[in-house]
């Protein structure tokens, strides 16, 4: 169980409701009054809450739980153990997540603007926002319902946001049009000048970063991520991406619709992402590169050429991921014969 100091749980709910929530099936029709009032992992569920099998490994675990019920894929039907009831789906994890924001879903905002904040005259505040100490919100800035915005948050001149936004502590945004649903998380910073230097023997000679940031609707900026302005053209960030903790995206860059980007990753100026695009943790991209729809980037890649439509790579520089695992074998094959 979430420890209740931090997370308030919804529910009890039926099984029936739960199957109609996660879009799942119950492998028997006669559990669906049955009511559950948690989530909880296989190895610690009681009675009373509801678990989930993804990932095949852990079939021990599931057939040595004490959970109510589980989320399983249609084939790990007979082995569960007795009196578990069971809800079906072929994307078990995808399901899970459905029940789980049943349990906890997002708390609207208690609306109102914090006493030490300061909010700008001519900013538009929809209705239920809520402003949290020591955050500014500065002039011609709109912000839509339902919006949150926390402490020490700077929100610059003119920026945009959608409906249900939260931006965490001490992060700021601007220069920005940013959709709705968006999540910005403590100590983020979009919008600031994208890296740009026209490079001399006389000096480096600053060039005005004049773009914005653009960021669709249900999008997530990590906590202490940086995502630049545009230098002419604006940054983009396409619906729906993910983005995580510590990543770096450089002037210019456009991502695609829901592109996954893992920890530590940077983006180098006006490089280009299809959708679907997923780059691993601290994988490097050079600038003005274009990689295509549901390309894979493998962990630690060094990207330094375009990268075609599903293609996966790895190692540094990117190759395709069976060339670089042949690179890696032949590589450690040398050294042991070496030795």
């Amino acid at each position: 169980m979430a420890d209740p100091r931090f997370f308030t749980v919804a529910g009890p709910f039926s099984l029936r409701d739960l199957a109609g929530m996660a879009g799942a099936d119950m492998a028997d029709p006669a559990d669906g009054d049955r009511l559950f009032h948690d989530v909880a992992a296989l190895d610690a569920a009681t009675p009373e809450q509801i678990s989930f099998l993804d990932n095949r490994k852990y079939i021990s675990a599931f057939q040595a739980s004490r959970a109510g019920a589980a989320i399983i894929h249609p084939d790990l039907a007979d082995r569960a153990p007795a009196g578990m009831a069971l809800l079906l789906s072929k994307d078990p994890y995808r399901a899970y997540a459905k029940v789980a924001q049943a349990f906890y879903p997002v708390a609207a905002p208690v609306p109102g603007i914090a006493g030490s904040a300061i909010v700008d005259s001519s900013a538009i505040l929809g209705d239920g926002c809520r402003v949290e100490h020591g955050a500014v919100i500065g002039a011609r800035v709109e912000l839509g319902a339902r919006c949150r915005i926390g402490p020490n948050v700077v929100i610059g001149d003119g920026v945009v946001m959608g409906e249900d936004c939260i931006v965490g502590a001490n992060a700021t945004v601007q220069f920005a049009r940013i959709g709705s649903r968006v999540t910005v998380y403590p100590g983020a910073r979009i919008g600031q000048d994208g890296f740009g230097f026209a490079m001399g023997a006389q000096g480096h000679l600053k060039v005005p970063q004049l773009g914005r940031v653009i960021i669709g609707n249900d999008v997530e900026v990590g906590a202490n991520s940086t995502i630049d302005r545009g230098a002419g053209p604006d940054t983009v960030i396409g619906d729906g991406c993910m983005i995580d903790n510590l990543v770096q995206i450089g002037h210019n860059v456009q991502l695609g619709r829901c592109c996954v980007i893992v920890a530590q990753v940077g983006i180098s100026g006006s490089t280009q992402f299809g959708d679907f695009v997923a780059a691993g943790g601290q994988a490097g991209f050079a600038g003005h590169l274009k990689v295509g729809p549901g390309a894979r980037i493998t962990a630690q890649a060094g990207v330094t050429r375009d990268i075609g439509a599903g293609e996966t790579v790895g190692g540094t520089p990117a190759v395709p991921r069976i060339e670089w695992l042949r690179q890696s074998a032949m590589l450690s094959k040398m050294v042991r014969n070496k030795g």
